[in-house]
């Protein structure tokens, strides 16, 4: 991978919020949880965080929002230390071609996810950091702490309850790989450590932060513990590229060309190998439930920078 040697990435930023304004309105906030469809939703931020530490922001990059699927990264990874290689005994490394929360697949595939970043292969994630953890949401802000340098990340329990209140297709999928002995923990713990998760609150700079230890090799470049070895981290960001915006993972590979996770709460953080972490937030949905703005902010950062995998 080439660059230029010096990127102007403040003026990139200004340049990007400038060009999303005509997006916001256009998409529709995940409205299926409740606490999620009261989200204002021509909000925008942006954040770039090079491994120096320097930090670069636009619009509302310092507001806190729930990641929702972006927590499966950090759970993904914090499950992988655990339990390394095996993990894959339990779960795929392929896209999964279907809706996130799709449950078609483990029928025929017999409780096995496809991927741990579909709803699915969450719960089986959330289902080995139950086994390893007395308190596995704990566990997870505690280590997303640790990523992003910030003591004071929380998650927003009423959006936990609005989800538990909700969640009768995870439920359904939870209790389906359990028929096939693939869910160990009652099914309850894990929806509730599940929705935990995912009600975590962050807002770009911290996920920007939090993301950079992929870009580093695999160590957290802000206390440099390795989190995982450089060849982990080199197939976990192949995950994200693969599998890491729900099934519109290959157009958004071809538009963005570099890792990414999305979340339907309009998160989205990536990296640039060697160079950063990058994180947009904008809560209006497309049809995928990828962030609208953030999609075509990405889309365009890469171009403007011209900083990508390829």
């Amino acid at each position: 991978m080439t660059h230029p040697p010096f990127v102007d990435y403040q003026a990139v930023l200004d340049q990007i919020h400038a060009e999303v304004q005509p997006l916001l309105g256009r998409g529709r906030v995940a409205d299926y949880i409740p606490e999620l469809a009261k989200v204002r939703g021509d909000q925008f931020g942006m954040a770039v965080v090079t491994l120096d530490g320097t930090v670069y922001s636009c619009g509302d990059a310092r507001t806190p929002f729930s990641i929702q699927s972006v927590s499966k990264l950090f759970a993904l990874t914090l499950a992988f230390q655990c339990v390394g290689d095996a993990l894959w005994e339990r779960v795929g490394r392929e896209p999964s071609g279907s809706a996130f929360n799709s449950l078609v697949q483990l029928e025929t595939e017999q409780g096995k996810p496809r991927n741990p970043f579909i709803n699915a292969g969450a719960l089986i994630i959330t289902d080995v950091l139950c086994t390893r953890f007395v308190n596995p949401e704990t566990a997870l802000v505690e280590f997303v702490r640790r990523l992003s340098g910030n003591a004071t990340l929380q998650y927003d329990d009423r959006v936990a309850k609005s989800e538990l209140a909700t969640g009768f297709r995870n439920r359904a999928m939870a209790n389906f790989m359990r028929s096939f002995g693939n869910l160990v923990n009652p099914v309850d713990d894990v929806i509730d450590a599940y929705c935990r998760h995912c009600a975590i609150r962050m807002d770009s700079v911290d996920l920007a932060r939090a993301v950079a230890f992929l870009a580093n090799g695999g160590v957290n470049p802000w206390t440099g513990e390795t989190i995982v070895d450089a060849s982990s981290a080199k197939r976990l960001s192949a995950l994200m590229l693969t599998c890491g915006t729900y099934d519109a993972a290959g157009d958004f590979a071809y538009r963005v060309g570099i890792p990414c996770k999305s979340g339907v709460g309009g998160g989205i953080v990536g990296h640039i190998p060697d160079v950063l972490g990058v994180c947009v937030w904008s809560p209006e949905l497309e049809p995928s439930g990828n962030s609208m703005a953030g999609s075509h902010a990405l889309e365009r950062f890469t171009t403007l920078t011209g900083q990508s995998l390829f």
